[in-house]
């Protein structure tokens, strides 16, 4: 039965300044490289080996993979596509989080952050994500996985969210607040039909 495994990146130095990311291309922190070496040895642990590896167009999400691969020693083929790509936050993209809620109101930030249908000024909502983020992992990594290969996906929190809520049959209301930690691996047990047969937490 074939194996997919969804890893976040580790933390970024955004993360960690509490600061919206979205596209902007930002560096790990040490504990971020850590989290990826960590989660590369639970992989391996575990006994799991994988066939292909895709990622976004970020560098956090593929420096993540890269540390993955060095812990392991897997040489894998590696898929880079903007569909995995982080939400957008458009104009808060830099703005530290508790400073934006101070100046627009902890409501009106809450719902930019967790709304499932409402975008950020000038960026993407969750719904905006799932609609980009979907139809490449239906078409290309279930391709892979219908084809019986294991696959490996470092990617991002809210990319991540919207293939979380397609294999676990989240709704619009559940997503939003579905966490997922950073540089922990979250594995599925898959049938060729791409039906969810178990799922694993690595924490």
């Amino acid at each position: 039965m074939p194996t997919l495994a969804l890893v976040r990146h580790g933390q970024s130095l955004w993360n960690l300044q509490n600061r919206f990311t979205g596209w902007v291309d930002v560096p790990l922190t040490e504990q971020g490289r850590d989290e990826a070496r960590r989660g590369g040895r639970r992989l391996a642990d575990a006994g799991v080996t994988f066939d292909v590896a895709y990622t976004s167009d970020l560098l956090r999400a593929q420096h993540t993979l890269d540390i993955i691969l060095d812990e392991t020693g897997w040489d894998l083929p590696v898929i880079r596509n903007q569909a995995l790509n982080e939400r957008d936050y458009g104009d808060l993209s830099g703005l530290n989080k508790a400073r934006t809620a101070e100046k627009y109101g902890d409501e009106q930030v809450h719902v930019w952050r967790r709304s499932y249908s409402t975008p950020p000024p000038g960026g993407e909502s969750l719904e905006m994500t799932v609609d980009r983020t979907l139809p490449f992992f239906e078409r290309a990594v279930l391709g892979d996985i219908r084809d019986g290969r294991n696959v490996l996906v470092v990617a991002h929190g809210n990319s991540n969210r919207a293939i979380v809520m397609n294999l676990d049959g989240l709704t619009e209301e559940e997503i939003p607040s579905y966490e997922l930690a950073t540089g922990v691996p979250r594995v599925y047990d898959l049938g060729t039909d791409a039906q969810v047969n178990s799922v694993t937490v690595m924490d």
